[in-house]
């Protein structure tokens, strides 16, 4: 886990925690209720807060923080089990409980007596434990399908890399899974593979490897002094293409080392892509309640779409496909089916048409495009079911738009590797190339396009880039 999400996950708990235990000390205070009727509830509402309680009670929430934090709930738990964490979570809440005890009797809390002494202890105890014990056994259901993980392949497979292999399968919160090394064959070579590891490639061979495969990460674990050129190759191809970059700091031996940028492991980062920190957090924000907003308001549009397309075509209504998104992982797009049933088997035969450059297939007059189809492609209504591609996470609302796998396979097959950095960020339903022209863009013009999103990236291009967006597609420019 990097550095920035390790604090988005701490911040969460501590959240979530402080929460539950205010939700105990409210259950508490329900037998006053039941013990002296509505009146006496109602009047116990209508009560002012003093400021003198209200700082108490700021002061207590502060404290129940600081016992967590001591105890040593929101460090790391790659070696604790279940039970262990249980344990921990009692010792919090139990002095918790003992630290409300204190203030009640200082502070002469009316309502503070030993039956709400006792619902809160349990209460809070039942609901802490309750929530981190289902959250390990969901993230480890997660993990077990192969999800939430980023691929790492490692560069070198000397004595250094392997240790650190070793640790990436007890580090679970680092969400990574070791896809294999990188390296030519060399003497020592058999420990990489005595320890479980495979070697996926060598040198002569890495730069196609690294355009073909997905790849999150690159560890780089090579001696500095005699590989320093091949280093920095691979540091500049992944540059291109938008892969995370991390070197083994411990290069030096050191007897007291620091290491910053990956968790307690000696790493440092270097993050080629734009897409890091809180911006990427607000931006996915923006995408959830965007998309879900405009879901809910064009609902009616949609339902009459599909409704056109069934009546006036054979076929469903529609249209999924494998496209390539983000570092290069295969998701299926939806889009309201603007062709006919066939379609897909007709494009070899329409090849020699194709009227734009690089590996895309576009032609103006496509014979396949149906008559509804043809308005729903000059209105962009046929991409309107993309937003519960946002929703998923399989897009975002702005971002290069995701190639086919046709399209993919061409274009892994030459180019210049700068052209891949589109895969480092997720596709969008709109962007630069759509507010510019769409299909009248020769491809090259449209990487170059892609290219300055990605190196230009932020929430304030991404708001200018959906302001632009409506009018070019009232414009209906570069339509196909």
């Amino acid at each position: 886990m990097s550095k920035f999400r390790r604090e988005i996950f701490v911040y969460s708990l501590q959240l979530v925690d402080l929460i539950l235990l205010v939700v105990a000390f409210s259950a508490a205070t329900l037998p006053v209720l039941f013990t002296e009727g509505l009146e006496s509830f109602a009047a116990f509402l209508a009560l002012k807060i003093k400021l003198q309680n209200f700082v108490a009670f700021v002061v207590l929430v502060w404290l129940w923080r600081l016992v967590f934090a001591v105890v040593g709930l929101y460090g790391s738990k790659r070696h604790s089990s279940r039970r262990a964490e249980a344990i921990d979570v009692l010792k919090a809440t139990s002095i918790c409980t003992i630290i409300l005890i204190s203030f009640s009797l200082v502070l002469r809390f009316r309502m503070v007596d030993a039956r709400f002494i006792e619902i809160f202890w349990v209460t809070s105890t039942f609901l802490i434990a309750s929530t981190r014990l289902t959250a390990r056994t969901w993230l480890r259901h997660i993990r077990a399908k192969g999800q939430n993980h980023r691929n790492m392949l490692i560069v070198g497979s000397n004595l250094r890399a392997i240790e650190f292999a070793k640790t990436v399968p007890h580090r679970p919160e680092w969400g990574c899974r070791i896809v294999g090394f990188a390296d030519d064959e060399w003497a020592r070579g058999d420990a990489m593979q005595s320890a479980g590891f495979r070697r996926v490639c060598d040198f002569a061979a890495l730069p196609s490897y690294l355009r073909r495969a997905v790849i999150d990460e690159v560890v780089i674990a090579l001696p500095v002094r005699s590989f320093h050129e091949h280093s920095s190759k691979i540091v500049e191809m992944c540059e291109e293409q938008g892969i995370i970059v991390r070197v083994l700091s411990d290069l030096f031996d050191l007897k007291t080392p620091r290491p910053e940028g990956f968790d307690e492991a000696p790493v440092i980062t270097h993050y080629a892509g734009p897409l890091q920190g809180w911006p990427v957090l607000i931006k996915r924000g923006l995408d959830i309640l965007i998309s879900g907003i405009m879901l809910i308001i064009l609902a009616p549009a949609m339902i009459l779409t599909a409704i056109a397309i069934k009546l006036t075509s054979r076929g469903p209504i529609l249209f999924v496909q494998k496209r390539v998104g983000l570092n290069k992982r295969v998701f299926s797009i939806y889009k309201f089916r603007t062709m006919v049933l066939d379609a897909e088997k007709k494009l070899a035969q329409l090849e020699h048409l194709n009227e734009v450059s690089g590996p895309v297939f576009k032609i103006k007059s496509d014979p396949r495009i149906t008559a509804v189809g043809k308005f729903l492609r000059k209105t962009s209504i046929d991409e309107l079911p993309q937003l519960f591609n946002v929703l998923k996470g399989d897009m975002s609302l702005v971002g290069p738009r995701p190639l086919q796998l046709r399209d993919y396979e061409l274009f892994t097959e030459g180019g210049p590797d700068w052209q891949r950095c589109r895969f480092s960020v997720r596709p969008g339903i709109t962007c630069l190339w759509q507010v510019n022209g769409r299909s009248s863009i020769p491809f090259e013009q449209w990487m170059e396009l892609d290219q300055q999103y990605v190196r230009k990236w932020s929430l304030w291009l991404d708001m200018q880039i959906l302001a632009k967006t409506i009018p070019a597609v009232l414009r209906g420019s570069g339509a196909a």
